[in-house]
């Protein structure tokens, strides 16, 4: 088993995890001293302002600053290793805005580029609150809080916060793992890895379900990442060729999650699982829109693009000569 840490900076910023006590004292300090600080936050989500965000006076309108810290907050679900619809419905429940405010401090004006950072700073019986702030450089423009309650999405009537999702926001601030990595054959992998593939290529990208699993399934390495919820997020295999040659293949994330890690986390498993079996040589049958994303790990293209499930493709190959063997940055779907 290997483990994988949620960090991505697709469109964010990654800063030191830290101590959870320690940040969230220098949270408690910072709003005691004027306001929230970069180094609050675990992560930062980079935005640009855009024209049709200002009002007439040329500055953000003030509803949309709610909305910058509503999408950090989608962002910081994503870190989390959590799918928010599946996951929330897992715990029996779901997340009701009941106050949101904001603290003005500078306006911010078209192309600004600002960094949005939030955190959970309280969870009470049934309610979690979160703490934001929109940077500009250094400054913090604005400010602000949002309250949820956890409740019954039928009645609206407000439950206890499951002790998963109390324990989740601690163990992200303390720079835990989020999600880990676990290899093994079909038998005991298989029925995880099948239902991802068929989200993924068969109901997202409509390829034909006979066509998702094959007779390699049965002897190759699979490895599928959990959450802390124990629900599966992506899936991938290993399969050798023989005379020294792996491929990996049949990588799939779940859409909610991708640019969180999970991928390379995956990759970074069957790579050194393809490592320690003496495969010297690596390849893997690339859609043809990202073979460019393959090759900045090290990859070669090899042979003429041909067509599968009426998805082109080409193959692509590392071996010992071309360099070193780097975890891309988050692998396609």
């Amino acid at each position: 088993m290997s483990a994988g840490s949620s960090r991505a900076a697709d469109d964010g910023v990654f800063l030191s995890a830290g101590d959870a006590r320690a940040r969230t004292q220098r949270a408690i300090d910072g709003r005691e001293a004027g306001g929230r600080r970069r180094e609050d936050f675990r992560r930062l989500h980079r935005l640009r302002v855009r024209w049709a965000e200002v009002d007439l006076q040329g500055i953000v309108f003030n509803g949309h600053y709610l909305l910058y810290l509503d999408t950090a907050l989608a962002e910081h679900w994503r870190a989390m290793a959590l799918p928010y619809v599946d996951a929330l419905r897992r715990l029996r429940g779901d997340l009701f805005v009941r106050h949101a405010a904001l603290d003005d401090r500078a306006p911010a004006r078209f192309d600004d580029l600002l960094e949005v950072g939030i955190r959970c700073e309280r969870i009470g019986t049934s309610s979690i609150s979160f703490g934001g702030a929109l940077f500009r450089h250094e400054r913090a423009v604005v400010e602000g809080e949002l309250v949820y309650v956890f409740a019954d999405p039928g009645t609206l009537a407000p439950r206890p916060v499951p002790p998963p999702l109390r324990e989740l926001p601690r163990a992200y601030e303390a720079g835990e793992p989020m999600f880990d990595v676990r290899t093994g054959d079909w038998a005991a992998l298989g029925e995880d890895s099948r239902a991802l593939r068929n989200e993924v290529f068969a109901q997202e990208q409509g390829i034909a379900p006979e066509m998702m699993c094959d007779a390699a399934d049965s002897g190759a390495l699979h490895a599928v990442a959990y959450n802390r919820l124990g629900m599966p997020l992506g899936t991938g295999r290993l399969v050798e060729r023989g005379g020294g040659v792996a491929q990996i293949g049949r990588m799939a994330v779940r859409q909610p999650i991708r640019g969180g890690g999970v991928g390379r986390a995956l990759w970074s498993a069957l790579r050194s699982a393809a490592a320690t079996r003496g495969c010297a040589e690596r390849v893997l049958q690339a859609e043809a829109s990202a073979a460019g994303f393959y090759e900045r790990a090290g990859y070669a293209a090899r042979g003429a693009a041909f067509q599968q499930a009426g998805i082109t493709h080409i193959e692509m190959v590392w071996t010992p000569r071309s360099g070193q063997d780097r975890s891309p940055e988050e692998p396609p779907t």
